[in-house]
Parts: C-alpha cells; sequence; structure tokens
C-alpha cells in the first residue's frame, strides 16, 4: 500500500462534496451537506461539547492528494446525543478521581442510524483508519474511543484492531423483493390480534377527523418546514430539553440535501378550516449516478457543479433503498396518532414507491407489535486506561449474554403469522 497521510480538520468545507459523498456508501446522515450544516448552523462545536475532527486519510495519486478514507470524529465534553449510553462508565472515573471527558464518538450527530463510520474503499484502509484514529486518541490523551451503529465491515476491522464490542436492539421493517405491494398485504403477512391491532389503531386516527399527505424533496414547502420546526422544538420542550438541532439546521437541509428528506403532515378538519396538527420527518437514501471509485471524481480543487451529485430515480436504481424515521412532533393530543405519523404513513409510503426497508430509529420494544422486527446493532470501543478497559470488558460479556436472551425472546414473540408444517407421508417412489 502506498504511504498515506493523516489531516485532522475540523470543518469540511475544504473537501469537494462529491468526493466525501462518493465514501459515505449512500448514507444520507453521512452526506457532506448534513455533516457540514450542523458545523454551520451551530449545532456541532465546542460550546456544545461536539467538537468536529474530522480524521481523513490522503494518498498521492499521480501528483495530486486524493481521499482515501475519513472518519467523522467528534470530540466530546459529555454523552447526551449518542443513544448507546455510557453514563456508568462515566460515573465510574468520576469516582475514582479519573477525567471520562473529553472522549472521542465516531458517528453522525444525535443520529442512531445504522451505517459506515470507517469511510474507506476496502478491508486493509478501514483497519488502517481505525488504527490511525486509536493512535491520534492516544496521542491527544483521550478517555476513550467510540465508534457507534457500525456496518458489518467496520465491526470486523474494529475486532481486528483489538476494539470491544457492545451489542443493542432496534427495531427494522422490511420488504424484501417487494413481497408486499399493498398496505393490506403486508396487514395479511400478521397474525389475526395484530392484524385487528394496527387497523383499530388507524381507525381511531381517521373517525378524529385526521387526514394525512406527504411532501418530498422541493415540494417541501417553507411553511411545511416551519410548521415541523415548531412540532419539532415542542416534543423537546415538553420533555424538559432543548432541541439538538437548530431551525436553521433544516433550512440548510432544506436547501443542500433535499432529494433526501420525507414529510408527513396530520391535518385536521376540512376546506378552510384544515389545520396542520402534527408532522414526522422521514430521511431516504437514493442512488446517486457515480460510483464509490474515488479515483472517477475531480481532483480537489476543481470547482464541481452546484447542487450535489445528480439522482436517479429509486426506479433506476439497483441500490437497497432504505427510509429512516428521525424526527417527530405534533400541536395536539389524537389517541394512536404517533404510531400513524411515525410508522404506519411511512410503512405505506415505502411500499408504494419501491424501498426496502424502514429503519424506526433507538429503542422502542413497542415498535414490534407494529412489525418492526428486533435488529441487533453493534458498537465498538476502546479505553485508555488498562484496569478500566478490562473491568468494561467483563461488564461488555455480562451484557453481551443479556442482549442474547432479549433477542431470543423477542424473536418468539414475532408478530407474523406461524408458518403451518404439513407432514407429509413418506413418498413411495423407488
Amino acid at each position: 500500500m502506498r504511504e498515506v497521510e493523516l489531516k485532522v480538520l475540523d470543518s469540511l468545507s475544504t473537501i469537494a462534496p462529491q468526493v466525501w459523498d462518493a465514501l459515505s456508501n449512500n448514507n444520507p446522515t453521512l452526506r457532506h451537506a448534513f455533516l457540514q450544516s450542523m458545523i454551520d448552523a451551530g449545532c456541532t462545536t465546542a460550546k456544545t461539547g461536539w467538537l468536529p475532527q474530522f480524521l481523513t486519510l490522503w494518498r498521492d495519486v499521480d501528483g495530486r492528494q486524493s481521499l482515501c478514507g475519513a472518519v467523522p470524529l467528534y470530540v466530546k465534553s459529555h454523552s447526551y446525543g449518542e443513544y448507546v449510553f455510557d453514563h456508568a462508565w462515566a460515573n465510574a472515573y468520576h469516582q475514582h478521581g479519573l477525567p471520562y471527558y473529553p472522549k472521542a464518538l465516531v458517528a453522525p450527530p444525535f443520529t442512531p442510524v445504522p451505517g459506515p463510520r470507517l469511510l474507506a474503499r476496502n478491508a486493509a484502509e478501514r483497519l488502517l483508519l481505525v488504527k490511525a484514529v486509536i493512535a491520534w486518541c492516544e496521542e491527544e490523551k483521550l478517555s476513550s474511543l467510540h465508534l457507534l451503529f457500525n456496518s458489518d465491515d467496520d465491526v470486523k476491522a474494529c475486532e481486528e484492531a483489538g476494539l470491544m464490542l457492545r451489542h443493542t436492539v432496534q427495531f427494522h421493517w422490511t420488504n424484501t423483493e417487494a413481497k408486499y405491494k399493498t398496505f393490506d398485504d403486508f396487514l395479511m403477512s400478521l397474525s389475526q390480534e395484530k392484524r385487528k391491532k394496527i387497523r383499530q389503531e388507524r381507525k381511531k386516527v381517521t373517525d378524529a377527523g385526521i387526514t394525512f399527505r406527504w411532501a418530498l424533496r422541493t415540494d417541501i414547502s417553507e411553511e411545511d418546514w416551519d410548521f415541523f420546526y415548531s412540532c419539532y422544538e415542542r416534543t423537546y420542550y415538553e420533555h424538559g430539553n432543548a432541541p439538538y438541532l437548530s431551525r436553521d439546521f433544516f433550512s440548510r437541509m432544506q436547501n443542500t440535501m433535499p432529494e433526501n428528506w420525507l414529510m408527513f403532515i396530520a391535518e385536521h378538519g376540512e376546506g378552510k378550516n384544515k389545520q396542520k396538527i402534527a408532522t414526522s420527518l422521514i430521511a431516504v437514501n437514493v442512488a446517486p449516478t457515480f460510483g464509490t471509485d474515488v479515483s472517477s471524481l475531480p481532483p480537489e480543487g476543481v470547482e464541481l457543479a452546484r447542487g450535489g451529485p445528480s439522482l436517479r430515480s429509486p426506479a433506476q436504481s439497483g441500490n437497497k433503498l432504505t427510509a429512516y424515521g428521525r424526527y417527530w412532533g405534533a400541536l395536539a393530543r389524537v389517541d394512536c396518532l404517533h404510531f400513524e405519523a411515525c410508522y404506519y404513513q411511512p410503512m405505506q409510503w415505502c411500499i408504494e414507491h419501491g424501498y426496502n426497508s424502514f429503519e424506526g430509529g433507538a429503542q422502542g420494544e413497542h415498535k414490534m407489535a407494529r412489525a418492526l422486527l428486533p435488529v441487533k446493532t453493534t458498537s465498538a470501543h476502546w479505553l485508555a486506561h488498562p484496569s478500566f478497559a478490562h473491568a468494561v470488558e467483563r461488564f461488555l460479556q455480562r451484557e453481551g449474554a443479556g442482549i442474547e436472551n432479549y433477542m431470543e425472546e423477542l424473536e418468539r414473540r414475532s408478530p407474523f403469522k406461524i408458518p403451518v408444517t404439513v407432514n407429509l407421508p413418506p413418498s413411495t417412489n423407488a
């Protein structure tokens, strides 16, 4: 492997969006615009406890530097907005008079969406990246390194580099090979009890006079975005917290990556009396027309067309199409409205538009009754202090056994019909 150079950047502004996005594996929460907008909108800064420190690997190709790997890393002064909880570890450090913060986190901020974290083109470069990140953390005297919601390829690299693995459970809905053509097709795959429950929940919403409309890409109006943010902000304040993301951030999403956003708006009443009362915002991936070979992209410093990569419609794409449940909020309380806005409407949209899966976000065992099935997600951890590393390793072994038992229990509670096994008599053919 040719010699590479490590550069640490506090912003992505010096990297062309197409160059960065070619490494992101079509994940909207890893796009250049998503991560840079958080910085520009003041959401990820030293002041908010999310200091961006993007580790990038560069290789000389024909006399110019080419980006061959990257890690979206943040130096954290707290553990909020991560969805993989290590507060007990921080408390143990504090009780022994040791600082746990600052620590290093590798993940899109405030975003429990699984995906690649070691952005590289092959296994060798992923291993090189994770080793470079550990060395950098040691040099910076950080207490620990945490890579959250990793892809399978990242897990292999982290395990080979000696990191400890930790498992959590999310709930995802899938429509592999488009086996459901309509929402009723999907319902008929469920047990009678679950099918009846979902129909009852949807009926409660319609009987309350609620209708839904959806908007995608630039069809989401400025007024829709304003309404969404009022709901999003209110939801956080009702739970006693300030929202992580600002209205400015979502304005940047509207302007820089509109193709990755799908909004559902719940409305009450008819005609001129119709009022918006709730909304959910879903991230969706789309298929870029360029491949993942960074060498095929223009060199750094060459001006690229505005508006990001050109995009094909989902029907033209061979890529797995995924919707990611992200944000929700309501200005009125209606029984089962949350289930309709956050699960049933997105799932119905996915079926009608050829999307293969819908990821419902972190936690939430109640999602399983809505046919989002348990999926094990994996994070990787490195602790600088040897004694604490050993203690955490023992803890993770116990926790891991508990997760396996939990997964087995959940699988026994599947909402889908139990296949009927027919025992045929043995064949009499010779």
